[in-house]
């Protein structure tokens, strides 16, 4: 069954951007340090991770395993669209309130303005793969509305000080996860949490 997994590199001190985070600095001021347990610089063998080995690979594979993303547009918008394929051609479901020019940019982009159909649209289109998650705000929405399954947390060992929150302004809501998985890589720690209850 396909689940909604949210995917994040985070520093030890909540913060999944660095400040000032905008067109051109999308991961803020050093907010790149986050990214680099997968990322470290941007030549092709880098993007394409092909440096990756052990369990930052077997993580990475997962990510990319994905049958569809939901994603803010903010998000969206500062890592450029990712071209328009974020991985593989997969559906790419933009959270937005507002909607995008009347011509479209990307054939695989469709832009949604609630969380919980966003959500299903993109597990229809993922089939039995899971659904990527992206964006705080999303994750939020997400976790809110009951259609968040799983949040995969990439700790690094950085404290940033300032920048953008993961979760910042949620409700006062009690959200229990359940610890899935617990495995350090170079640089990295991934931590995988199931959502097990609200209320």
């Amino acid at each position: 069954m396909s689940r909604t997994v949210l995917y994040m590199s985070m520093s030890v001190d909540g913060f999944i951007a660095g400040p000032n985070a905008g067109p051109g600095n999308g991961l803020g001021d050093k907010g790149q340090r986050l990214h680099e347990w997968f990322l470290p610089d941007a030549d092709a063998e880098h993007r394409t991770g092909s440096h990756l080995a052990g369990v930052n690979r077997e993580v990475m594979d997962e990510a990319m395993a994905t049958g569809a993303v939901v994603v803010g547009r903010r998000t969206f918008e500062l890592a450029d669209g990712w071209g328009g394929d974020h991985h593989d051609g997969v559906p790419i479901f933009v959270l937005s309130r507002r909607q995008p020019d009347p011509k479209p940019r990307w054939p695989g982009v469709t832009y949604v303005s609630d969380v919980a159909a966003a959500v299903g649209m993109a597990k229809d289109a993922a089939g039995d793969k899971d659904v990527l998650v992206h964006g705080a705000r999303t994750a939020q929405l997400a976790l809110a509305a009951g259609v968040l399954d799983e949040l995969q947390i990439h700790l690094v060992p950085v404290l940033l000080g300032q920048g953008e929150p993961l979760f910042e302004d949620m409700s006062p809501e009690h959200i229990e996860l359940e610890l899935l998985r617990d495995v350090d890589g170079p640089g990295v720690t991934h931590l995988r949490y199931r959502v097990r209850t609200a209320g």
